[in-house]
């Protein structure tokens, strides 16, 4: 048992000095799973506008709605990450990594 939460420890004070990017590649993995919804979202409340006004919109509220989620959402999920402790910080991150995958199957 003392080596397992050795491990837990090991595997949880590593993941805390990557937690700016584990969380920055968590926030993009929604991005991707759901940016297709979020997409679909977008186009039916642009669908009446015109060509040339609708494209534009779409690009830049996609561009800018991506990276303002990159850059806003990224911290949060840094600050709730971090309030795990070195025993449960790793375990949790290994369930959110699997339903991340179980999302991304079932899509």
């Amino acid at each position: 048992m003392e080596l397992v939460l050795n491990l837990l420890a090991t595997a949880s004070r590593w993941s805390r000095g990557n937690l700016s990017e584990i969380a920055l590649a968590l926030v993009g993995c929604l991005l991707v799973l759901f940016g297709a919804d979020i997409k679909a979202w977008l186009d039916q409340r642009v669908g009446g506008m015109a060509g040339a006004l609708r494209v534009p919109v779409m690009a830049l509220v996609c561009c800018i709605g991506s990276g303002a989620a990159l850059i806003y959402a990224t911290p949060w999920v840094v600050r709730g990450l971090s309030q795990f402790n070195n025993y449960s910080l790793a375990p949790v991150l290994l369930v959110v990594l699997v339903l991340i995958g179980v999302v991304a199957d079932r899509k």
